[in-house]
Parts: C-alpha cells; structure tokens; sequence
C-alpha cells in the first residue's frame, strides 16, 4: 500500500482468510484492474465512517468503483458467503457448533374496543386490550 493506513484497514491476517472469496478475472470479460484488498477496505471506511460514496477519501479506488463492487457482491451473495464461512470458523473455535438456533419471544398489546372477547389490562405497558405473542426460531 503506498497509503497511509486508516483504523478500518484489514490487517494481513484477516485479508488471508478474506481474500479465497474474492472473485478472479474472468476468462472472456475484462481483467480486475483495481485491488480488492483496496475495495475491501474502503467499503469497510463507508460501513465505519458512515460517509456517503462520493465523499470517500481520494487514496482508495474510485468511490463509483468501490459501490459497483458492494452491489456487486451484495447481489451475488458473496457477503452472505463469507459471513457464513466466518460464523463457522469462529464458532468452531469457540467450541461451540457450527449452526447456531436461536429463538426470538415478543409480545404485543393490541387496544380493543370491550365489544366482547378477551381483553385485559397489561400493567409494564399500562395499556388495556388483547396480549398476542410470537416465537420465531432460526436455524442457520
């Protein structure tokens, strides 16, 4: 890098476990010209700065670059790809298995009308009306 570092740099540990999921040039399309490393670390200065694209810093590639590539990734499910291959790696080291299940419990008050039904008084929300609950469960 022929730049001063920013915080958000990767380091080179963590552009080793990174850098197998990086796309390669494709046989008939037009060569990788910018560095992904580069792409990676100013994507990772807009998610911390919270800057817009066009206000990135004139030493990373090209802020119109830097978005093809998110949108890029973002659709093709490469995030989703090394998110998952990362979750997997940490949580194996961990000791902990690889998918993890989670359960998410919430409860709603809902105000009725006293037309009939059941209806009650909630004392933490100070409301009355009819209490409805949800379980979502993930597996991953």
């Amino acid at each position: 890098m022929s730049r001063s570092a920013y915080p958000t740099d990767l380091s080179d540990a963590q552009w080793a476990l990174l850098e197998p999921f990086m796309p390669k040039s494709k046989p008939l399309g037009r060569n990788i010209e910018v560095s992904l490393r580069e792409v990676v670390n100013a994507i990772f200065y807009i998610n911390r700065a919270g800057c817009q694209w066009d206000m990135l810093p004139h030493d990373f590639p090209n802020f119109k670059t830097v978005n093809w590539y998110y949108n890029e990734w973002r659709r093709s499910g490469l995030w989703d790809q090394i998110m998952a291959a990362l979750r997997s790696t940490v949580r194996t080291q961990a000791g902990r298995s690889v998918d993890p299940h989670v359960a998410c419990i919430d409860s709603q008050t809902a105000k009725t009308a006293d037309q009939g039904g059941n209806v009650g008084y909630d004392g933490g929300k100070r409301a009355n009306g009819r209490k409805r609950h949800i379980v979502t469960m993930f597996w991953d």
